[in-house]
């Protein structure tokens, strides 16, 4: 992956997380604090290395509350930020970096800088306010030994998931997640088809969510009636229903699902698989989705719009792979 691809999706995936974090305190700005919090529940090496110094997402939000009300209290201001709530920023808009955040970001990709996630966190721990040097020190560590812990997590010996092995004939696309909670909660998560309309972009409702999800049970599916900001979604009749297939279920490692239209004639149904791995502070995710290509002169006419298809998987891999982390947050 080149660096700009890199930076590009680490600038994307660190921005959604932020963003959320923000959401929970009804904030429409995010600051340093929640690149901060996005740092820790990324799948990158900078996520890895926090979480290996034993902090994770809890302690992390304690932390980032404290210090923020001990800044309050240095400044002779009696008053409190507002009590968390859930995550709305999909349910919302009007969202943006403060200017200090964005520079920060900008920075971690110029001069010859990777653009990734620890990029961001070797920028982010020398911010000259100090604000995340008191962060660390509430969570009993120091940016020496966080730099320490990222520069092992940074060496070539360290190796992430397998990569998912092409099948010739068909387009497909993967990405990896991290999720903050156990692997058996995960497990039971994606393999509830009642769960689906949760992390599926495509599926808004499911009938017959009690029948038992083993290899084979097909439920029927339909397409969202709204978006998450309450707005209505237009779409054409013969793409409202929708075919959901559990295709295989090894636990505790692997789920794979099919989603077709049975309504378009010659449609192609997408797969999509799960491979669960048990991780530092939680579970790491990798997703994939694919479906078969089309052959002869259909085939040809759609090879030039390759890219644009490619980038479409990621954005919905990227949808379904925050909507997973989210449901744990």
């Amino acid at each position: 992956m080149n660096k700009l691809v890199r930076a590009a999706q680490t600038s994307q995936s660190l921005s959604l997380a932020a963003m959320e974090e923000a959401s929970r305190l009804g904030l429409r700005e995010a600051d340093i604090d929640h690149l901060f919090l996005a740092l820790v529940i990324n799948d990158q090496s900078a996520g890895r290395a926090l979480r290996e110094l034993g902090i994770d997402i809890d302690n992390a939000r304690l932390a980032v509350e404290e210090q923020r009300d001990a800044q309050l209290t240095s400044l002779g201001i009696e008053a409190s930020f507002p009590e968390a709530g859930r995550i709305v920023f999909h349910e919302t808009d009007g969202y943006e970096w403060t200017p200090r955040a964005r520079d920060l970001i900008a920075k971690s990709s110029s001069k010859g800088k990777p653009g990734d996630a620890a990029a961001v966190l070797r920028e982010l721990v020398a911010e000259p306010s100090g604000l995340i040097t008191e962060i660390l020190r509430r969570l009993g560590t120091t940016p020496d030994a966080l730099i320490e812990r990222l520069d092992r997590a940074d060496a070539p010996s360290m190796k992430s998931m397998p990569a998912a092995a092409k099948v010739k004939g068909r387009t497909t696309g993967t990405t990896e997640t991290f999720v903050s909670a156990p692997l058996d909660e995960v497990w039971a998560f994606l393999t509830d088809p009642a769960r689906i309309p949760e992390w599926e972009p495509s599926i808004g409702s499911l009938d017959q969510t009690s029948q038992e999800a083993t290899p084979g049970a097909v439920w029927e599916g339909f397409a969202p009636a709204t978006h998450p900001d309450g707005k209505p979604v237009k779409i054409e009749p013969q793409f409202r229903r929708r075919s959901v297939e559990l295709i295989a279920i090894h636990q505790p490692d692997r789920i794979a699902w099919s989603f077709g239209y049975p309504d378009v004639a010659q449609g192609n149904s997408v797969l999509t698989e799960f491979a669960l791995e048990n991780s530092t502070g939680g579970t790491q995710v990798r997703i994939s989705r694919s479906w078969s290509r089309r052959r002869g002169w259909r085939g040809l006419v759609a090879w030039p719009l390759r890219p644009i298809q490619k980038f479409l998987v990621w954005i919905t891999l990227f949808q379904t792979g925050s909507a997973i982390n989210r449901a744990f947050r």
